[in-house]
């Protein structure tokens, strides 16, 4: 799997490692709007939530992950890196709790984790 393009087909400047998967987040942790359309504060309690990114670049013994895949993550085990201007996470395919479906997942899943 090694080098693996961007989504804009243009090579990103980095080369994964092992298990290593470089994900760019999904949308802004900011406010949100329930699928019954109430919008709902970034400063409301809610418990230990998860976020999706898309998979951007995968290391060699990478398995269960591909380039483009939508995947489910804690996003408080994360690191960031900046890469041409654009911020990205890097994460462990350990640290990964599930992949999105194709097809039945579209830009939002419907899922409050």
């Amino acid at each position: 799997m090694g080098v693996s393009p961007a989504a804009d087909d243009t090579a990103l400047p980095i080369r994964m490692l092992n298990d290593r998967l470089l994900v760019a987040i999904d949308g802004e942790a900011g406010e949100r709007r329930s699928s019954a359309g109430i919008v709902i504060p970034a400063t409301a309690a809610v418990g230990k939530r998860l976020a999706w990114a898309q998979v951007k670049a995968v290391g060699q013994h990478v398995r269960q992950v591909e380039v483009g895949d939508r995947v489910l993550f804690d996003p408080d085990e994360r690191a960031e890196v900046e890469l041409e201007g654009r911020t990205y996470l890097l994460l462990r395919e350990k640290d990964v709790h599930a992949v999105a479906t194709p097809g039945v997942a579209g830009e939002g899943t419907g899922l409050y984790l």
